[in-house]
């Protein structure tokens, strides 16, 4: 268990440098939802880059454990639960389709045991994703925001954060993690292919580590 932890923070540790900002050591983890100062899918004040980065860094260690049950394979699995937000069940099974689609090394899945789950609520910050720090994220939709942004567009930008992507508000539409930026009238749901190279080489990156440290040989 002990190598297993060390070969986890190493993956991590790659994954994370392949293009997320520089955050303070000490921001591990984001506040309680109620003291949060991101603004979530249509926020530009207050990004929650330490946030995001906490998620990501949840997620993908919670994946690589179970990743250790078949360590050959190139792709890693990252589950997730959408009982909590049956709303929204549509939007987030096509943007599942839409990342699963578009990325090679990681892939989403509905199943038990998840990484990370969906809810639904109202909130005044509207959508965004959450970690509490200890291994355990969702990702929150708001609904009057889902009124007036693509439901789809933004349920898809929140699981970019999952797969390691940071958000970029004053990005163009074709750019899914500029988010709420260009306003309502923007509903692409698909990232571009910067940021489908950007996921691509950091779950690699993880993988490969993964791989070299358990003396396992890629296919």
């Amino acid at each position: 268990m002990k190598h297993l932890r060390t070969v986890l923070s190493a993956a991590l540790g790659l994954g994370l440098a392949a293009g997320l900002a520089a955050v303070p050591g000490s921001a591990t983890a984001t506040a309680p939802p109620s003291d949060r100062a991101h603004l979530g899918y249509s926020g530009t004040a207050a990004e929650d880059e330490a946030g995001n980065r906490a998620f990501f860094e949840a997620v993908m260690k919670s994946a690589l454990r179970k990743h250790a049950e078949n360590p050959g394979a190139t792709a890693v699995t990252v589950t997730y639960s959408a009982a909590s937000a049956p709303t929204f069940r549509n939007q987030i099974a096509a943007s599942t389709r839409i990342w699963n689609s578009s990325v090679s090394n990681v892939r989403l899945v509905e199943g038990s045991n998840p990484d990370f789950t969906y809810r639904e609520g109202n909130d005044s910050r509207g959508s965004y994703a959450y970690t509490d720090g200890r291994g355990r994220g969702y990702i929150f939709l708001d609904y009057r925001q889902n009124q007036v942004y693509n439901s789809t567009r933004v349920t898809s930008h929140e699981t970019g954060h999952v797969l390691g992507l940071p958000d970029n508000y004053r990005g163009p539409c074709s750019e899914l993690m500029s988010g709420g930026g260009p306003g309502p009238s923007c509903t692409n749901a698909y990232p571009n292919q910067n940021e489908i190279n950007r996921v691509n080489a950091r779950w690699a990156r993880a993988v490969s580590t993964f791989a070299k440290e358990l003396g396992v040989k890629l296919p």
